[in-house]
């Protein structure tokens, strides 16, 4: 060995040392939780649920690994994520989701019956949800698909996920952010109740804390600009992503492929211009013509341009969010420009690189005829991407009206 080759080495042996140590002490207390809640399970017992993991049984795979249905002995059926072999950042995210989620619980959150360790296999075990992911739907160029998203189920999605954040960030064991909220990490059960899935990249933050500063992981188009940026991480950077997915629910528009307008080049700019010449119903979705609320749609492109300001600091944190969508408020603020990288935050953060990949959840049906889009994880660490559920990279076109159409409802108070 070259005397170059055993200076590099003398250099990283102490990094690759504490990260040893580190991945040990996450599996110790991995371990201590699981017993505690008791959620480990046999690996013979998913063997037999999953029919050894018969291929029949595959919802998808990604890069986390693949992703089976299997049914339980009380009856229940589930969805078992298999971690692939050789990926050292997957088992930091298969630690890391097992920890946050085996203390978490709320309707609105994926619900993670358990996990299992046997020799090299890494398995998690959550709730199957039967229905697709969000993204499946919401962007779906079927206009039958896209029918089935009729303005209160948007609107219920809005709600239901703003539930689940404020209990991730005030009422978890300890504070949670998610880093990663969009619309394929969220999927919808039977009766159309958004859960929050996919929590590889999240992050414990302590209440004591405004914002640590971190690697920056997440996905292109919804990550808040002061993370992006500077890797300042708070329960404000989930806001920013929760308004993204607001104007991306009555747009019909993903903002990572937003179809260009004359004076904007992004979602966020459009929905900010329509908004300030009072025009906001000129960016819904054609297909909620019959069955949009008018108050309703002109208050959740507020709220989603409040939640994408560019100073953290001026966003409503998810309790406000909750109180506002449940009751009609009498007056909100004007919001001010929103978050766009590349306006106020013109540097990137030192040492971020770009990497393609799609971190979604594992838990919907139907993943097995997902599609891939190439967003993009920032990420000083290796790619993080992990099994894509459901996202679709064909963005369905949007014809915009210069008025609300007749047939639109108008309501004076929300219900």
């Amino acid at each position: 060995m070259s005397k170059t080759n055993k200076f590099l080495q003398s250099l990283l042996r102490p990094f690759s040392t504490r990260q040893g140590r580190e991945a040990k002490r996450d599996e110790e207390d991995l371990e201590a939780i699981a017993a505690k809640e008791k959620k480990v399970f046999q690996y013979e017992t998913l063997v037999t649920a999953t029919r050894n993991f018969n291929p029949k049984h595959k919802l998808g795979e990604g890069g986390f690994g693949p992703v089976y249905k299997g049914r339980l002995e009380d009856g229940r059926e589930v969805a078992v994520k298999r971690l692939g072999r050789g990926s050292r950042q997957g088992v930091k995210e298969f630690t890391n989701e097992a920890m946050l989620l085996s203390r978490v619980q709320h309707k609105n959150v994926v619900n993670l019956y358990g996990y299992c360790t046997h020799g090299d296999h890494k398995l998690l075990v959550y709730e199957y949800v039967p229905n697709e992911s969000l993204d499946k739907l919401l962007f779906s160029q079927e206009g039958n698909k896209r029918k089935e998203l009729d303005w209160k189920r948007r609107y219920d999605v809005m709600v239901g996920v703003a539930r689940g954040l404020l209990y991730l960030h005030e009422d978890a064991h300890t504070p949670i952010i998610h880093r990663d909220i969009k619309a394929s990490n969220i999927l919808l059960d039977d009766r159309w109740t958004p859960k929050i899935a996919d929590f590889g990249m999240a992050r414990l933050f302590h209440e004591d804390l405004t914002h640590v500063n971190t690697r920056v992981a997440g996905t292109n188009g919804y990550m808040a600009p002061e993370y992006v940026m500077h890797g300042s991480l708070s329960t404000k950077a989930d806001v920013f992503s929760f308004g993204v997915l607001v104007l991306e629910l009555i747009s019909g528009q993903k903002n990572s492929s937003f179809i260009p307008q004359s004076d904007a080049q992004c979602l966020l700019e459009w929905a900010w211009k329509l908004h300030r010449r009072g025009q906001s119903l000129e960016m819904m979705d054609v297909s909620l013509r019959n069955s949009a609320i008018v108050d309703q749609v002109t208050m959740c492109v507020h709220i989603g341009l409040l939640c994408t300001q560019s100073d953290p600091k001026l966003r409503p944190d998810m309790k406000r969010v909750v109180v506002i969508l449940s009751k009609k408020p009498s007056a909100l603020e004007e919001p001010m420009r929103p978050g766009i990288p590349g306006s106020r935050y013109r540097r990137r953060a030192q040492g971020t690189s770009y990497t393609t990949g799609e971190s979604s959840s594992s838990t919907s049906a139907n993943a097995s005829r997902s599609n891939y889009n190439n967003t993009a994880t920032m990420s000083t660490s290796p790619s993080t991407s992990t099994f894509a559920s459901s996202s679709n990279a064909n963005t369905s076109t949007h014809t915009r009206n210069s008025r609300p159409p007749s047939n639109v409802r108008s309501h004076t108070s929300l219900e």
